[in-house]
């Protein structure tokens, strides 16, 4: 007998990126996708509303029953800050473990999930970014901060998105920052003839948020030194790009106890 497959329950999976999740949850031999969660559907077939098959999967408006009724290992979350925080809370209470691609939260927020994570005896993930280019571009970034501390970034999204700067963008900023003193960019006297025109200000670093459609996800990190500039750009093309990242993580979070913060921290 084969092992038992990890049991999946995706929040959000009639949006965009749920919809992706649903189709690389079915296509993992290791992973089995029990159910799906969203607040205006209520024992509707999943394989009905997303217009591919699903299986017997069916979507649930109550999260806590989804998670109970399906004996659910894993839930995915993509939903917004504004639900995301209560959904965490009901996976870990029922020790399930939660991946979750929504940013937002506070350090705080994350610390006490670590916490009660760890006193159930269960892992979990939160990550600004799933796709392992993005990953791979923060932790060049990072190296590159010890040699050319002058770093400006420009992260571009969807029209959709509600949070600025992006979750990606202020990861790439914390681990910069772990690699270089904070100090002013610029000239010290420079003025803003429009309020914001320099963006925003992380020790120093200048970060930039660019919303407009046709976007999926896209960030420039550039480094300025005497005579040169260095510029790391990584592109989500599609929203196919976060899948093996999430596939992954689903099988990860098996293997550990309490919540990480960021893919990068999974990877060798």
């Amino acid at each position: 007998m084969g092992e038992e497959k990890i049991r999946v329950v995706v929040v959000g999976a009639k949006g965009k990126m749920g919809r992706e999740t649903v189709k690389a949850v079915m296509n993992d031999p290791e992973l089995d996708f029990v159910g799906a969660v969203d607040r205006t559907l209520d024992g509707v077939q999943v394989s009905e509303v997303l217009g591919f098959d699903c299986g017997e999967a069916a979507f649930y408006n109550d999260l806590g029953k989804a998670l109970i009724d399906t004996n659910a290992t894993v839930m995915i979350d993509f939903t917004n800050p504004s639900v995301v925080k209560g959904n965490l809370d009901k996976a870990i209470e029922l020790g399930v473990r939660p991946v979750v691609g929504t940013t937002g939260m506070t350090p705080e927020e994350i610390a006490n999930w670590d916490r009660e994570c760890r006193e159930r005896e269960i892992g979990g993930l939160i990550a600004p970014n799933f796709a392992i280019g993005a990953i791979l571009m923060m932790r060049f970034s990072a190296m590159a901060a010890k040699y050319m501390p002058h770093v400006e970034i420009i992260e571009m999204h969807h029209d959709q998105k509600l949070d600025a700067p992006s979750g990606t963008a202020l990861k790439t900023l914390e681990l910069i920052a772990k690699e270089r003193e904070a100090m002013g960019q610029g000239h010290p006297n420079e003025h803003e003839t429009i309020t914001g025109s320099r963006g925003g200000d992380y020790e120093g670093m200048r970060v930039h948020s660019v919303r407009l459609p046709g976007y999926v996800a896209h960030q420039q990190v550039i480094f300025g030194g005497l005579g040169q500039t260095l510029t790391l750009r990584h592109d989500s093309i599609n929203r196919e790009s976060f899948m093996p990242g999430v596939v992954m993580s689903c099988k990860m979070v098996m293997n550990y106890t309490g919540l990480v913060y960021g893919l990068e921290n999974l990877l060798d």
